[in-house]
């Protein structure tokens, strides 16, 4: 008799709920940090005439060659690092957890921050130790202090900014963790583009320190790319676990071109930066809401009644993010993404209407 699968798979999988992501069919979508921005024409024509050249029917390059060459340029990685690529940050999250997963091994993170770290941490069969913000979001250093102490974690993220809550941590209060930490401490910076600040260029400084980015924020996120930058001491290690192939051909060929054209990109970024601004006065202007500073391209807010008013947005064709319940410091927290100005428009005519019934 074949056994049932509470007796086959793990306690802490099963008491898990996979991540759910909501149908956007139809709506102003606005729930998960996507740049609402096309490609130029020009550039797609560029990027069909190399997808028209791809060998479909060869596996690709490995080591990715040109792509990291062409990351190492536009991301700015210091001479000396090595790179190790992911289908997303998520696999980089998942690679490095299965890394340092040694029997007893702890992830530790902050909290509320990105649900992945906890996530595949579980998955990794590692335990995992969240310590709590402080109420305006900013670092407990005498916390995280004593939880290093206690833990001892082989691995540490710290999102820079962070998600959902859109700040960027103060850049002594991070050191102080890299230098307290007892093992690698990576810097999640997948809304560089946004934040005007970086560890990057300080890769080499402390030699536990390792940065992440992904290319989805910058506006390609259906490439599913993720970079993880540092000392080859740990990328050689961490690389052992990555499948091979992991990153495809049409993901490789896509992003090498766009990547040649970054002063789009940055353009995009521009605007969405200039975006925020607008939608962070015109949030604080509504009666009931209380909006939050971001150095990221989404904006958190309180209102009195979320569950409502995420009920409300979604009636009138708006989908954000609803936090509310997610963490006790997220209580009656949303969180809308930077859109074009007529979907921000949108959103706010929405928002409005939904806090007045």
């Amino acid at each position: 008799m074949p056994k049932t699968p509470e007796e086959i798979i793990r306690d802490e999988i099963r008491a898990r709920t996979a991540y759910h992501v909501p149908d956007a069919g139809g709506m102003v979508k606005l729930d998960a940090m996507e740049n609402p921005y096309r490609l130029p024409p020009e550039l797609c024509s560029a990027i069909a005439a190399r997808v028209a050249s791809a060998a479909l029917n060869r596996y690709p390059d490995p080591g990715a060659r040109e792509l990291k060459a062409r990351l190492r340029a536009a991301m700015q990685i210091p001479p000396g690092m090595e790179l190790v690529l992911g289908n997303g940050s998520d696999e980089l999250i998942q690679m490095l957890a299965l890394a340092v997963a040694k029997p007893g091994a702890t992830v530790l993170g902050v909290e509320p921050s990105f649900v992945m770290f906890r996530m595949l941490a579980t998955c990794a069969g590692m335990g995992y130790a969240g310590v709590t913000l402080n109420q305006d979001f900013t670092l407990d250093l005498a916390r995280l202090r004593a939880a290093i102490e206690q833990y001892q974690p082989a691995l540490i993220f710290i999102a820079y900014p962070n998600n959902p809550t859109g700040n960027l941590f103060d850049a002594s209060a991070v050191e102080r963790v890299i230098e307290a930490a007892p093992g690698i401490v990576v810097v999640d910076e997948a809304y560089h583009a946004f934040a005007g600040a970086s560890f990057m260029p300080r890769l080499g400084e402390f030699p536990n320190l390792l940065v992440m980015r992904t290319a989805s924020k910058l506006g390609l996120a259906g490439l599913r790319l993720g970079l993880l930058a540092g000392p080859s001491a740990w990328l050689q290690h961490v690389d052992k676990v990555r499948l091979p192939y992991n990153v495809n051909v049409l993901t490789q060929l896509v992003a090498a071109e766009v990547l040649q054209h970054m002063d789009v990109l940055e353009a995009q970024a521009t605007v969405i930066r200039t975006e925020r601004a607008r939608l962070l006065t015109e949030l604080r202007r509504l009666r009931g809401v209380e909006a939050y500073v971001s150095d990221a391209n989404f904006i958190m807010f309180r209102v009195a009644k979320a569950d409502q008013a995420f009920s409300g947005l979604k009636q009138r064709g708006v989908l954000i993010k609803n936090l509310n319940g997610t963490h006790p410091l997220l209580a009656d927290c949303l969180r809308v993404t930077v859109g074009t100005p007529g979907e921000n428009a949108q959103f706010l005519r929405a928002l409005a209407a939904s806090l007045d019934s």
